[in-house]
């Protein structure tokens, strides 16, 4: 929510003001009967670590991302969509190439952007390619991987170490 839009109730159209509720600060309407909380709640995004076939990890840098900067393919759920189809959607709007989900790898807040990231391992039943979203798509051997500290980089960083490697953590990506 953009801070024009958090400046007033989106139900009655009056000022939002800060109150205490639940111990914790929190824009409210001030009026009796309309009882509007902007509760802030994390946003969900689904990410893909997606291995190619002959077992790279894809790495995807944004269109509006600074060259070197690159993360997984991630993106925010549609209406009635399920986070495993959210994500087989991304991957193939993202890449441009169909996958299958070969497991649920967890779940990773990411404080900075207030969201709650859902990472699945994803097979690639193909060749990625940078869609309209990306500006370039880096497929790594899995023991050449950094993964960053924030992000998606955790849920990289343990999934690595599932598959018996040692990551060493890299720079900030973003």
């Amino acid at each position: 929510m953009n801070e024009e839009r958090r400046r007033y109730c989106p139900q009655c159209g009056g000022g939002l003001v800060t109150r205490t509720l639940g111990g914790v600060q929190r824009l409210a309407c001030p009026f009796d009967g309309c009882g509007f909380v902007f509760w802030d709640n994390p946003v969900p995004v689904v990410a893909a670590i997606a291995e190619t076939p002959d077992g790279r990890v894809t790495l995807a840098r944004n269109a509006g991302w600074p060259p070197g900067k690159f993360g997984l393919v991630t993106g925010f759920l549609e209406p009635a969509e399920t986070p495993e189809e959210g994500i087989l959607r991304e991957v193939a709007e993202e890449l441009c190439v169909a996958g299958e989900i070969r497991e649920f790898v967890g779940i990773h807040a990411y404080y900075r952007n207030n969201q709650l990231l859902l990472t699945y391992h994803v097979a690639l039943l193909g060749a990625p390619h940078a869609g309209e979203e990306l500006a370039e798509v880096r497929c790594l051997d899995p023991a050449d991987i950094r993964p960053w500290p924030h992000g998606t980089g955790p849920a990289l960083f343990e999934w690595l170490q599932s598959r018996g490697h040692a990551p060493e953590w890299g720079p900030s990506q973003r």
